[in-house]
């Protein structure tokens, strides 16, 4: 039995006895962990819940205790629970039978997935991040989004979801107009001079992504005083956005290298795509005209006569408060009969939750390494052979900057309203907030810092300015700086074993970074404390699981297995220890509860609570280290258990990191 299903059964006895003792039907029972170990290992405020119910349905008064008497005695008849203790008012302390709660322990899973059913026409759920306008290279804010995303799939399969996951290529915006007006207006390219270009670049050891970068700075720059290039961006976008003409085909290559290039960032990161929608489709293929006409045969849109958005297609909804930018994020189409990003959006997501009746065309993009591969929709019939099952997904996890939070309410109340059926719970918004730069961290990657920003407590980025982080840079960085940590702890290893270590722990640092502050919060990168081996970072977690494993591998041969048949065979003798040895006892319930937390983690749509849970876990086998001679332990009986409660919290540590994207190097 693992600890889920110990509270699954604790609650269900609450939920039993209520009905049997107190003729009150129960729907959910709220569990809270003591703050302290000699406190219990669950509570239940249950008593103070049915005081009321029980005056609302016979208007007899109760006392919180004699009601918390009943629960208690049907409680202590799981032989998992050692005592309930009623304190205060009402509060009912379970304290578990700490040596068949070991014993039981000993070979459960960290995270016991759910079987995944065999049928291919599963439901599933979908997972759209990274959002990376697809016409220069990712920055650190896009890392935000795509390691928020990538992290929140694994929490979902660690809890046995189907889980596809989506890049949506915006590749029919004013961001890819503007860098194919640089390169046709300001660099006179063609698309066979561009194509000359990414060779040359590639020969040099330069990318694509980085030379679109600026390029795209300096059109932002160029537009300024230059009305008539200014004038060429709706131009080139009514051409992009029509498609099959000269223009279109030179933008679809700038997108594909810059989706190229991007893809590879990621990968760096360990994030990988099952699908890589792109926009130019959704017109092409008229999923947008088949939403629009769903919409107006039902109501949810109308043709506005009068007013600001004369002459527009508006979904009417309450009105909104704020600027009016709000109000144009009801509009899906424009005057002049061009569709908005919310129109497209709402077509997408209908697509998504497989309610459109309309499909892609799939092309092969690319196979990862591990052999994944990752499919692009295109306009035509593909010949790729075997081509998997996209969409029809059962709900739809959009991670979207906070910025976006208004269009993304339209486009669930819009799917809500055309399908009632499915409601707006199907359609949930991951929203975070923006990534900045610590003045120390900015100098570092070379920005010229003033002496008035070196005051600040973060520097805000601009891409249409050129003032940002590459991606790419931020890892190069991280793992130059991870590499001389390394040679000077491991100066025997290998330079490619250095290497290995090196990236293994800069992504580990990046990713807990961005992970460990909740999405409301902005993050305020510094390259100091996230390569940190002390405090709340992910080389402190790394090194933790690194010394839980060389532990093991001191032991001698069959140590573990011994430690087990120990645990089997001396429970009497485990009791009296661990009832003294709370220490050991918090590490071995915490350790237990990852399960627990991945399923909290799912339910507030925050990887952090796993972050937390990760470094918690982390400090706690640390303490456990220190404080506690588990090689040389003369006990047998005590030395066992220390053996185990070792594994069990290596274990979890390893799952959680695991499931954070983190991995675990050979050494620190």
């Amino acid at each position: 039995m693992n600890l889920l299903e110990l509270q699954y059964d604790l609650r269900k006895k609450v939920i039993e006895t209520a009905k049997q003792q107190f003729s009150v039907e129960l729907e959910q029972v709220a569990a809270e962990i003591p703050p302290k170990t000699e406190l219990g290992d669950l509570a239940f405020p249950i008593a103070f819940e049915l005081v009321k119910k029980i005056k609302q349905t016979t208007g007899e008064k109760k006392n919180p205790r004699e009601i918390a008497e009943k629960l208690k005695a049907a409680l202590e008849e799981n032989e998992a629970v050692a005592r309930v203790e009623v304190a205060g008012a009402g509060y009912l302390n379970v304290f578990f039978n700490r040596s068949i709660y070991l014993a039981e322990s000993i070979n459960n899973k960290p995270l016991p997935q759910l079987k995944l059913t065999e049928d291919e026409n599963a439901p599933k759920v979908c997972v759209e991040h990274t959002s990376v306008n697809p016409n220069k290279a990712a920055h650190i804010g896009h890392v935000r989004n795509a390691v928020l995303g990538d992290t929140f799939v694994r929490i979902l399969k660690a809890t046995g979801k189907k889980v596809e996951i989506q890049y949506y290529i915006d590749n029919t915006g004013v961001q890819v107009a503007d860098v194919v007006v640089g390169f046709v207006y300001l660099e006179k390219m063609s698309l066979e001079n561009i194509k000359e270009l990414d060779e040359k670049l590639k020969a040099e050891n330069k990318t694509f992504d980085y030379y679109c970068w600026n390029l795209y700075a300096k059109v932002g720059q160029e537009y300024q005083t230059n009305e008539e290039l200014k004038a060429k961006r709706t131009e080139v976008l009514h051409l992009i956005e029509e498609g099959n003409n000269p223009t279109a085909e030179l933008s679809d290559y700038i997108v594909t290298r810059n989706v190229q290039c991007i893809v590879a960032t990621m990968e760096r990161v360990g994030i990988r795509y099952d699908l890589l929608p792109r926009e130019s489709e959704i017109l092409q293929l008229h999923f947008w005209q088949k939403a629009f006409e769903e919409m107006r045969r039902r109501g949810v849109i109308k043709y506005e006569t009068a007013g600001k958005s004369a002459g527009c297609w508006v979904m009417p909804t309450e009105s909104h408060t704020g600027t009016d930018e709000h109000e144009a994020d009801k509009i899906l189409v424009r005057s002049n009969g061009t569709v908005t990003y919310t129109g497209k959006d709402i077509a997408y997501q209908m697509w998504k939750l497989g309610l459109l009746g309309l499909d892609f065309n799939y092309n092969l993009f690319h196979i990862y390494e591990n052999g994944q591969e990752v499919w692009i929709t295109t306009a035509k019939k593909s010949d790729s052979g075997e081509i998997p099952e996209f969409g029809n997904s059962e709900t739809v996890y959009n991670v979207i900057d906070s910025r976006q939070s208004y269009p993304q309410e339209v486009v669930k109340k819009g799917v809500g309203l055309i399908f009632p059926e499915k409601g707006e719970a199907v359609s949930v918004h991951l929203s975070y907030e923006m990534v900045a730069l610590s003045p120390s961290a900015a100098e570092e990657l070379g920005f010229e810092i003033s002496e008035e920003d070196k005051q600040k407590s973060f520097i805000e980025m601009s891409g249409r300015k050129g003032l940002g982080v590459k991606a790419d840079d931020l890892i190069n960085r991280l793992e130059a700086n991870a590499l001389r940590e390394v040679e000077a702890r491991h100066a025997d290893l290998s330079l490619e074993e250095k290497k290995k270590t090196a990236c293994i722990i800069a992504v580990g640092a990046l990713r807990y970074f961005l992970l460990k502050f909740t999405r409301t919060t902005v993050i305020v990168f510094d390259f100091k404390e996230a390569l940190s081996f002390e405090g709340e970072t992910g080389c402190f977690c790394q090194y933790s699981a690194v010394r839980a494993n060389s532990i093991f591998r001191k032991l001698e041969e069959n140590a573990s297995e011994n430690a087990i048949e120990t645990i089997s065979n001396s429970k009497s003798e485990i009791a009296g220890i661990l009832e003294k040895e709370n220490e050991i006892w918090s590490l071995i319930t915490l350790a237990s509860r990852l399960a627990e937390t991945v399923a909290q983690a799912v339910s507030a749509t925050e990887p952090a609570i796993l972050a937390k849970y990760t470094f918690n876990l982390a400090k706690a086998f640390n303490l456990f280290y220190h404080n506690h001679k588990i090689i040389t332990e003369e006990n047998a009986v005590k030395r066992a258990i220390l053996i185990v409660t070792a594994d069990l919290a290596r274990r979890s540590l390893t799952a959680a990191l695991n499931t954070l994207g983190i991995e675990v190097p050979e050494r620190m």
